[in-house]
């Protein structure tokens, strides 16, 4: 029940208030015995303080029954007092009754409830006598409330009880959602690992039982054959490089450990850092306001195409400085890598690597641009956000 509490307890902060204030306020104005104020307004102070000290633990928390029972006693004792020393502060009911159902079971609540209504008319048999000038108007509006509150108690009880069973529920679902999350994270991991098995066994093994039947033929021609073993060997060397070519297909379509591990800013910050740390380069990283939450896909395409444009400038750029930049432009995510190299004729390179990246970039709607001269090379990859 905390998460009711929770949510709806202001609210019934708010009643406690004005029916403690309202009601001491009415009994001060309305008793003429200051001896008799005193000891009600005392009664009801003891048990708001009560109350809060005591009684919202007890009830927020599903206090113990023997705790429960003795903070009902408490109540109707204090609430005695006061009605017995001012009939007037019989008002402080409107706190009082929600109470008792908030503590008790129904039953006893309904009977404790009742037992605090009836101290009203009591009260005033006790002091004006059967023939008082208010006990006719009170013992209706006696029975009258004694049906209402027991009917309020009822609706209250049900709202609870609905309550504890609308969390039950959720606490449920929530495990079969888990449960469902944990199985799909489990038949997704035996699909991956049944996939990757057939696309090695289809290709990465079959290139290489290729690549070593080559190399055995070569062994045997070096000498006798020679035409025959240079052949062979750039057959060899071409299998070679389409195993490394399906080895990168297949490394591409994984998710990197670096983004397994934390967020795409933190791994792009990594691959800037171990330049800086293996080259001695000036390697600024620069990441432009808050990035939007990407698919794995995309993230793999912006961490490869940092990774390959990195080890270009690692490898034929001859820079003295690096700017790695990640930033929001227009819906999509870019990234930028700068650097003051020698610079490359983009449109007569033949390598893998900016294949691959605007191929990745393609697969996820993105476009890759290189821009290269003699003050060096300035790769833009941008993916839709």
């Amino acid at each position: 029940m905390s998460d009711a509490w929770d949510r709806f307890n202001w609210l019934w902060e708010i009643l406690f208030a004005v029916a403690y204030l309202a009601t001491t306020t009415l009994v001060l104005l309305d008793e003429p015995d200051p001896l008799r104020a005193g000891v009600a307004a005392g009664a009801l102070t003891a048990l708001a303080l009560a109350y809060l000290g005591w009684g919202r633990r007890i009830v927020r928390d599903d206090g113990h029954v023997r705790q429960r029972w003795a903070l009902a006693v408490v109540v109707l004792a204090l609430v005695a007092v006061a009605v017995f020393a001012n009939t007037a502060a019989s008002f402080i009911l409107f706190m009082v009754c929600p109470l008792l159902f908030s503590t008790l079971e129904f039953r006893p609540a309904a009977v404790c409830t009742t037992v605090a209504i009836l101290l009203s008319p009591l009260s005033s048999a006790v002091t004006n006598g059967f023939t008082g000038p208010t006990l006719h108007i009170l013992l209706p509006m006696t029975a009258i409330l004694v049906v209402f509150g027991i009917l309020a108690g009822k609706f209250i009880m049900h709202v609870i009880d609905e309550s504890r069973a609308r969390a039950g529920l959720i606490a449920e679902l929530e495990a079969s959602q888990a449960e469902v999350a944990r199985l799909s994270r489990e038949a997704g991991t035996a699909a991956e690992r049944e996939r990757l098995a057939r696309e090695i066994h289809d290709t990465l093994a079959q290139g290489f039982t290729s690549i070593v039947t080559l190399a055995q033929a070569i062994e045997s021609e070096v000498d006798s054959d020679p035409a025959a073993a240079r052949r062979h060997a750039g057959l060899a060397a071409r299998t070679a490089r389409d195993n490394l070519t399906e080895a990168r297909a297949m490394v591409a379509a994984l998710a990197p450990a670096d983004l397994t591990a934390g967020s795409l800013v933190d791994a792009v910050r990594r691959q800037a850092d171990r330049l800086a740390d293996e080259t001695g380069l000036a390697v600024r990283y620069e990441v432009g306001g808050s990035l939007p939450a990407l698919a794995m896909a995309s993230e793999v395409v912006l961490l490869r195409g940092a990774q390959e444009a990195l080890a270009n400038v690692r490898r034929h750029a001859a820079a003295s400085s690096v700017s790695v930049r990640l930033s929001v432009v227009d819906d999509a995510v870019r990234l930028s890598v700068r650097d003051d190299g020698a610079g490359f004729d983009p449109d007569r390179a033949d390598g893998f690597g900016l294949r691959g990246m605007r191929s990745r970039a393609e697969q996820v709607g993105g476009r890759l641009s290189v821009r290269s001269g003699r003050s060096g090379t300035e790769l833009t990859l941008e993916v839709p956000a």
